[in-house]
């Protein structure tokens, strides 16, 4: 991948002299604890690509959930993030287009009279969901008759689920189905209730120039391999490459 280009922009996508960038653990696809216990996956991949593109050294900063990796992109204390693309997460946050594609599903008990994701949104029904998370962003405009509840984490969804009786369980499709595999006794429902597009952001206030950098380096990275190269390393099953903006 050309590096000249962006390189001129270092100061304004990383104006400490180093790229500070803000890894979530909540989504496991993306980024994980290595064996090593540093951070690891698709994020830290494009992250660690972007600052030898900028010709700057790397800082990781590690958040156990979406919503902080968002609050620390708005209040500049990252540089760039790593984000499911919301409506309610455009203020004070400037997108790429996305990088992969996700699915949301519904995880059920196996006795569960759900069989499908259009009955989801009945009254009665009750949906744990990662608080925070792309999922409760939007199930929170979507479900009109179900009722949300709210884990912690994403991670921590399918646990809060069965400890406190919900009906139904919403997230990443393979996290859930791992949960299903470890515990027994549960399903998910058949397809997929959303498509999740995952960016990168930056600080909104870094400028048009610095922006168009980012979205430029993102593009670059789906076309010439590099977001599919990170998915196969890492053994992301279930995540695709987003097509060219």
């Amino acid at each position: 991948m050309e590096t000249s280009p962006i390189r001129d922009l270092a100061p304004e996508l990383a104006p400490q002299g180093r790229l500070r960038a803000s890894i979530n653990y909540g989504n496991p696809l993306l980024a994980r604890r290595g064996a090593d216990g540093e951070p690891a996956g698709v994020s830290v991949d494009l992250a660690r690509a972007l600052a030898a593109q900028l010709g700057v050294g790397i800082e990781l900063r590690t958040c156990e959930k979406a919503a902080e990796s968002v609050a620390a992109v708005r209040a500049g204390d990252a540089d760039i993030g790593f984000f499911a693309v919301d409506p309610a997460r455009g203020e004070g946050i400037r997108f790429s287009a996305p990088y992969v594609l996700i699915e949301g599903a519904y995880l059920v008990r196996e006795a569960s009279p759900l069989r499908g994701n259009d009955e989801v949104d009945r009254a009665g029904t009750r949906v744990m969901v990662g608080q925070g998370s792309a999922y409760d962003l939007y199930l929170s405009r979507t479900l009109k008759a179900a009722t949300i509840l709210r884990a912690p984490s994403s991670p921590e969804v399918v646990d809060a689920f069965l400890a406190e009786g919900a009906d139904v369980a919403a997230g990443v499709r393979q996290p859930l189905q791992a949960d299903a595999a470890r515990l027994g006794g549960l399903r998910l429902l058949p397809g997929r209730f959303m498509v999740i597009e995952q960016a990168m952001g930056i600080p909104a206030g870094r400028g048009d120039a610095a922006a168009q950098a980012l979205r430029d380096f993102v593009e670059r990275a789906k076309a010439e391999g590099l977001v599919a190269a990170a998915l196969a390393r890492h053994g992301v099953a279930g995540a695709t490459v987003a097509p060219a903006a």
